[in-house]
């Protein structure tokens, strides 16, 4: 980075970086959970978790919307010195930050399988669907305004994953165009060949 630039991270790929992880951990847990018949029995175990997942999708998906509205808003242009890091980086970024909490959380449902089979691997996974909807409604905003919403790196915390914090003064924007990943944060597809 040269002359002030900063490095910048799409919100959209932080806040979908957790979402794989969480859904397939969360899966994987409530799959063998229900190999464990568990104090409350597998039925009242699979129908709480529904429940929780439930509850996880929304609260995830709708937290903060207040807050992404009101940086998205007050976003400013990209500079030119500014360094758009790539998709790769910032999952990895964030994942590498996230990973004891993964894990932990993982064992935790394992765990929690001997009380009521699968109910915390189906909340897991209720984050990380929660996290994909988060995602796909910051495209949205993304293609409303037709500008892709960027945070600087040095905002996003120790982990790397709280694009919306207190720590984040205001988004930064570029053309649709710019980067490796399309609106939402999913990986952008290469053009067809025609």
């Amino acid at each position: 980075m040269t002359r002030g630039g900063q490095g910048l991270a799409r919100v959209a790929v932080v806040v979908r970086a957790g979402a794989a992880p969480l859904w397939w951990l969360g899966v994987c847990a409530a799959g063998i959970g229900l190999l464990v018949p568990g104090l409350t029995g597998r039925r009242i175990g699979v129908l709480s978790g529904a429940a929780l997942f439930l509850a996880a999708v929304a609260v995830v998906a709708c937290g903060r919307r207040g807050r992404y509205r009101d940086l998205a808003r007050a976003a400013v242009r990209a500079g030119r010195h500014d360094v758009l890091q790539d998709r790769a980086v910032t999952l990895r970024a964030w994942r590498r930050g996230h990973r004891w909490w993964l894990l932990l959380a993982f064992l935790a449902a394992l765990g929690s399988a001997f009380a009521a089979p699968a109910a915390v691997g189906l909340l897991l996974a209720g984050c990380g669907a929660g996290l994909w909807l988060k995602a796909a409604w910051i495209g949205r905003l993304e293609q409303a305004d037709q500008a892709l919403l960027w945070v600087r790196v040095d905002w996003l915390g120790g982990g790397a994953g709280r694009p919306a914090g207190k720590t984040v003064k205001a988004y930064r924007t570029t053309g649709i165009a710019a980067g490796d990943a399309a609106p939402g944060g999913a990986r952008r597809r290469a053009p067809a060949l025609v």
